[in-house]
C-alpha cells in the first residue's frame, strides 16, 4: 500500500469527521461564549436586557418537538421514500425489467419502505404531540 491510499483513506474519514461533528463543537463554542457574558454580567451586579433573557428562553424551547415540526419532518421522510420508490419502479421497468413482476424488483423500493416508514411514525406523533408552535 502505497502513502497515496493512506492519505486518500485518512482524508476521507477526516472530512466525515468535520461534517459531523464541526457544527456542533462551533454550536457549543458559541454557546459557552454567551453563558460566559452573561454571567460576567450577573456578578457584576448588571440588569440583563429583556432581550438577552428573551433570546435564551427561546434557544430552549427552540428545539422541543411540536406539532408543526413533526408533520413537516413525516411529510419530508414520506416524501423522501415515495422518491426513492418511483426511482426503483422507474429504473427498473426502463433497464429492461419486467415491470412489478421482475425478480430484482424491490430492491431499492425495499430500501424505501424504511425513510416512508420513518415519515408515517412521524405524521402519527405529530397527531399526538400536545405542543404547538
Amino acid at each position: 500500500m502505497e502513502l497515496t491510499d493512506v492519505l486518500i483513506v485518512g482524508t476521507i474519514f477526516a472530512s466525515l469527521v468535520a461534517i459531523i461533528v464541526g457544527p456542533s463543537w462551533l454550536k457549543s463554542r458559541d454557546r459557552r461564549e454567551v453563558q460566559q457574558t452573561v454571567r460576567a454580567a450577573i456578578e457584576k451586579g448588571q440588569p440583563l436586557p429583556p432581550e438577552v433573557i428573551d433570546s435564551l428562553s427561546k434557544e430552549a424551547t427552540r428545539n422541543l418537538p411540536s406539532r408543526s415540526r413533526d408533520l413537516r419532518q413525516g411529510v419530508i421522510w414520506l416524501a423522501i421514500g415515495i422518491g426513492l420508490a418511483a426511482f426503483g419502479t422507474i429504473s427498473e421497468m426502463s433497464w429492461g425489467g419486467d415491470g412489478w413482476d421482475g425478480p430484482d424488483f424491490g430492491g431499492i423500493v425495499g430500501i424505501a419502505a424504511i425513510p416512508a416508514t420513518i415519515g408515517l411514525a412521524f405524521i402519527v406523533l405529530s397527531f399526538f404531540n400536545k405542543n404547538k408552535d
